[in-house]
């Protein structure tokens, strides 16, 4: 792939749409646009357990933001891009129904972790829920 085609990248468990911006031997740099799929929350070690260590907040990548991804987690995206804000919003909106399916531990621990990061998004973005 080459700088300015439009991928879907694979980033810690997240979605997005980008645009490559950087070519590398072993990973392209892509800005992000959109928000496919919000990443998941917790340790990523121990996963769906809420004795850890630190049970990780995960945001989204910023709009624009510019990261790595290797080469094996870029594909080939065509279609429109989805306005960024839209996006997260129904990623984050996805995601935080998946959690309120049931009643565990550790996905309670979730909902609190996504309801602060709601938080930092209303601020950032200046988005209403």
């Amino acid at each position: 792939m080459n700088i300015g085609e439009t991928v879907i990248a694979y980033s810690k468990m997240g979605k997005y749409i980008g645009e490559i911006t950087e070519v590398h031997p072993n990973h392209y740099v892509v800005r992000i646009l959109a928000v496919l799929k919000h990443p998941m929350q917790g340790d990523l070690h121990h996963p769906r357990q809420v004795n850890v260590p630190l049970f990780h907040e995960r945001k989204a990548k910023a709009y624009r933001e510019q990261t790595n991804i290797p080469l094996n987690m870029v594909r080939p995206y065509e279609g429109d891009i989805p306005d960024y804000q839209t996006s997260l919003k129904k990623a984050f909106d996805t995601l935080l129904e998946q959690f309120q399916t049931e009643k565990t531990p550790f996905h309670e621990k979730c909902i609190e972790a996504m309801k602060s990061i709601q938080r930092e998004y209303e601020l950032m973005y200046n988005m209403r829920w």
